[in-house]
């Protein structure tokens, strides 16, 4: 397995096996730039997973799914984002978005085949409705859930802190440690974040007392 970052808008990620059978992971406004990598590298896209409905984590998905022929996966929960402005952030930030529609639904505890890859669905939400972590190996695709040193906002449509925070304790639970591709800044680990992330310790003080 092989991981690829492309950063656009959010940080996107192409995941792909030896055969070069790859998913899409959260493509942001970067068609252009994934595009020149997928073919530069001679991948195979065959799925577009989303981590959430936010406009800035799918603007490039339609232009993907058309080119690519491949099909987009998002929570049944977070797919009506895929068209509504107000809902997906991009009309109180004053942006246009390219409208997309969900071929499939993920759900918690679901295994979603990619070529040789497998990714576990883990229910995420908090930072919106329907958000989803993807697990491989010892990958953590977390979108706007977790990020190095701070956790998603909870104050847009489908936020909830407390929702959040019970996705954080349930990331947190996972036997061993993992490395964290956030949909936002650097790449972090799970451990590390437990240890140093202020968001995590400070919002699980509260919730305990």
């Amino acid at each position: 397995m092989k991981i690829l970052t492309v950063t656009t808008d959010c940080n996107g990620y192409l995941v792909f096996d030896d055969h070069r059978n790859a998913a899409i992971i959260d493509p942001g406004a970067g068609a252009e730039k994934f595009g020149q990598i997928i073919d530069e590298q001679g991948l195979k896209p065959e799925k577009i997973l989303l981590t959430h409905g936010h406009f800035d984590h799918f603007g490039a998905a339609q232009t993907l799914k058309e080119k690519y022929a491949c099909p987009l996966w998002i929570s049944e929960a977070d797919a009506p984002m895929l068209t509504d402005g107000e809902k997906n952030a991009a009309a109180p930030f004053g942006y246009s978005f390219v409208p997309t529609q969900a071929d499939g639904f993920v759900s918690d505890g679901d295994f979603i085949r990619v070529g040789d890859l497998c990714f576990e669905v883990i229910a995420t939400p908090g930072h919106t409705r329907g958000g989803v972590t993807y697990r491989i190996e010892n990958a953590l695709f977390t979108g706007d859930t977790l990020f190095r040193g701070t956790v998603g906002r909870t104050d847009l449509y489908g936020g909830n802190p407390l929702t959040l925070m019970r996705s954080l304790t349930k990331l947190l639970d996972l036997p061993g440690d993992f490395t964290v591709y956030p949909g936002h800044g650097e790449i972090t680990t799970l451990r590390r974040e437990e240890a140093e992330n202020h968001c995590i310790r400070k919002r699980g003080h509260e919730t305990h007392h």
